[in-house]
């Protein structure tokens, strides 16, 4: 037998090894892809948590309220109306996180005279059901007729933490507020994943996009936009994309050396506070 003959067999088995692992690659891909599809929602929401009182949570001024959704849920919210001549502000927490976890930052809008709503969504804390991207834009809208109802006179201003940057983003799309306050935006989920998570096709995997970016710049009120430079959650990169995207008038505080949410302190929080108040004021 020939060198050439003896070597052929091992060339044919070697080439057998090669197109058999890359059909076990190529059906491992394929499986994440399908697991990611029908997990993704797990991944992204945390439902559940701590159930309280505002004055369980330290702050007995709010009102416990029950808000209804169009598709027949019940969110709990905490409620204070405004005084005359003031807004409200609707505050869109992010995830992990209750409404017992925002029982400060309500204080801080209280305090300047805002009237103050915050919900938990669908599924975290007391409310019912289970939480989707058209689930939450459905809580959003409940939450913004609310405080309409309740305040009629009163000018209503957006204000979203993380994930809730894009609750309220999508709501000033769907009914008419007088500014958006973002604190650790994201630009939309298919950025974040390809940012946080292994390379898959999210275009074609995607069912909650939350698309701030392509929504930001078709809403034609102030957007005032909070981001820490140390920010390994929504990375600031994020915030300056947002920021592009908006029309004016636009604002964008950039906290050097703040971590996720950390932008919420010192003198951002003094001129977001500011803004919230002038863009709701109302002449008496």
């Amino acid at each position: 037998m020939s060198l050439a003959d003896s070597a052929r067999p091992i060339a044919v088995n070697l080439r057998r090894g090669a197109v058999a692992t890359l059909v076990f690659a190529a059906v491992a891909y394929i499986a994440v892809c399908v697991w990611f599809r029908g997990h993704q929602r797990e991944l992204l929401y945390t439902p559940g948590g701590w159930r309280a009182t505002p004055a369980e949570a330290g702050a007995p001024w709010l009102s416990a309220v029950d808000i209804v959704t169009e598709d027949g849920e019940r969110l709990d919210g905490w409620w204070s109306p405004p005084p005359a001549g003031h807004g409200v502000v609707i505050f869109f927490h992010g995830t992990p996180g209750t409404l017992a976890d925002t029982a400060w930052t309500l204080s801080d809008l209280a305090q300047t005279g805002l009237g103050v709503l915050a919900i938990d969504y669908r599924g975290y804390g007391g409310s019912t059901g289970k939480p989707s991207e058209a689930g939450l834009r459905a809580d959003a809208r409940a939450a913004f007729d609310f405080a309409h109802r309740a305040a009629p006179v009163a000018r209503i201003a957006l204000f979203g933490e993380s994930l809730g940057t894009g609750v309220a983003v999508a709501l000033a799309g769907d009914r008419p507020v007088a500014g958006v306050l973002l604190n650790a935006p994201y630009a939309s989920l298919m950025r974040h994943w390809r940012l946080h998570a292994p390379p898959l096709p999210y275009d074609w995997l995607l069912t909650e996009r939350y698309d701030s970016e392509a929504v930001i710049g078709k809403i034609g009120v102030p957007v005032m936009i909070l981001a820490g430079t140390a920010d390994d959650a929504t990375p600031v990169g994020e915030a300056r994309r947002l920021f592009a995207a908006a029309h004016e008038p636009k604002t964008l505080i950039e906290v050097p050396g703040a971590g996720h949410l950390a932008a919420w302190n010192g003198d951002a929080k003094a001129a977001a506070l500011r803004a919230l108040v002038n863009w709701t004021t109302t002449e008496r």
